[in-house]
């Protein structure tokens, strides 16, 4: 199964308000093993970045402006996401941005209900009262994050899909049992289902000598132990 976790940043909290995204990035994820394509880009917001927005990410209006307007890189976006589902973590602010975005270019919204799964909600599932920032997550599951100074769409989706392995599993989901078949609700606890395979049962002849002789030694033993209190 195909799915891309995938990390935003951007100018502010609400799209509604006029912030706007300035960076995506996206890991792909087959059968929860990364296979090492990414995507990556960088926006031109048309607007200032707020000071304490670029205190969390470090992009500044200057630095942003040499990039082309999210219209302009859309179409490449569109092509790699596909189909596939869209992990993230508390998903609903990074799907918040990303269908606001298209909404404006007249893109039909990408579902929520079909394609979002929210590893916020599965941490909060998982492990109830402890904390599930991504520095958390990281620090429970001993992923290194220490060239984590400061956020960034690429890296930081690179550490959630660690994040999102573990908390699906862990690494021995992927493993390929011949006689296994792992099924996965992403927004709820991981489910293995064994197919097994049926095998006819055994038959062991014992040789007619062998009957012979056992039945000759039996014979021979007087007063046997599983004979006591036997009616005749």
């Amino acid at each position: 199964m195909r799915e891309i976790v995938f990390d935003t940043e951007t100018t502010g909290f609400k799209f509604s308000e006029g912030d706007r995204l300035v960076e995506i990035g996206c890991v792909e994820m087959v059968n929860r093993v990364e296979t090492g394509r990414t995507f990556h880009a960088y926006y031109c917001p048309e607007r200032d970045m707020p000071a304490e927005a670029e205190r969390v990410h470090g992009l500044s209006t200057a630095f942003l402006s040499k990039f082309p307007v999210f219209a302009e890189g859309v179409a490449d976006l569109l092509d790699f996401l596909g189909d596939a589902p869209l992990i993230a973590h508390n998903a609903s602010f990074d799907f918040g941005f990303l269908n606001g975005e298209l909404g404006a270019l007249g893109f039909p919204p990408i579902c929520h209900r079909t394609r979002m799964v929210d590893t916020l909600q599965i941490a909060r599932t998982r492990h109830p009262g402890a904390k599930h920032t991504l520095d958390a997550l990281c620090t429970r599951f001993g992923i290194d994050r220490s060239h984590r100074v400061q956020h960034g769409a690429l890296l930081d989706a690179q550490l959630l899909a660690q994040v999102y392995v573990e908390l699906m599993g862990g690494r021995q989901i992927g493993l390929g049992l011949a006689d296994a078949a792992v099924v996965a609700d992403p927004a709820a606890a991981s489910v293995r289902t064994i197919a097994r395979r049926f095998r006819e049962p055994r038959v062991f002849a014992v040789p007619e000598g062998e009957l012979a002789a056992h039945a000759a030694f039996m014979k021979g033993i007087s007063d046997p132990l599983w004979g006591a209190g036997a009616s005749g």
